[in-house]
């Protein structure tokens, strides 16, 4: 994981050694279920350490110390698993709705000797619907799992009201996404506050789309 030691220095992110070899144990073990499950279409390894783990790492600058995040559709585990490999003050739940991606999610945070880390096996508009889950969550995250419109219905319901955030991790090309999505995220009384676009690496951008949740409605929006 050398490449990615690199990168976080030059990112300005200390990383230690017991943090670069959970991150390679992270890979063999994705690499291992893949061959089982379907994962990831990514298995090289500059993929995994650049589309993923560096991909997923592009958070941090975004995430307050002490926080409540919950990752919907985490699949492999990005963002929350390499999140919480370098942020442990994060409480992270991790959100899938199909059991053999819980499953390994659940034996990976085994491995990696990951603490404070919840799987849950449920489907995100039936979640959000619980009281524990319902507006609790200081940062949520979802990345590649559905278009920008869908994906506020699901995931703007877990963020607490006027302090949360939605973090929707998108592609360069965002635009067409943003436009479709703003009247039902005003019907959900949300709106988009930023979109920030970061260079992962030479040639590869994606855009965060920030999107808040609020108890009452912006008086622009009365």
């Amino acid at each position: 994981m050398k490449e990615l030691q690199n990168w976080c220095q030059a990112k300005g992110i200390e990383i230690s050694g017991k943090q670069l070899e959970q991150f390679e144990l992270y890979k063999e073990n994705l690499l291992d279920w893949n061959q089982r499950i379907n994962l990831t279409a990514i298995i090289d390894y500059t993929g995994i350490w650049q589309k993923h783990f560096a991909d997923s790492l592009s958070l941090l600058p975004l995430l307050p110390q002490g926080i409540r995040l919950i990752d919907v559709g985490s699949g492999a585990g990005f963002p929350g698993i390499p999140i919480k490999i370098m942020r442990p003050d994060i409480d992270v739940t991790l959100l899938d709705s199909l059991r053999k991606r819980i499953n390994f999610l659940e034996d990976t945070l085994h491995r990696l000797e990951l603490a404070e880390v919840k799987c849950i096996h449920a489907r995100a508009e039936e979640l959000s619907r619980q009281s524990e889950h319902s507006h609790s969550y200081d940062i949520c995250t979802a990345r590649a799992v559905a278009r920008l419109d869908k994906l506020c219905k699901w995931c703007l319901p877990f963020i607490k009201p006027d302090t949360g955030l939605f973090l929707a991790m998108k592609g360069p090309n965002v635009k067409e996404e943003v436009d479709e999505a703003k009247a039902k995220i005003a019907k959900l009384r949300g709106k988009i506050v930023d979109i920030k676009y970061m260079e992962i690496v030479e040639g590869m951008v994606h855009s965060v789309v920030l999107c808040k949740f609020f108890a009452t409605l912006p008086n622009h929006q009365n």
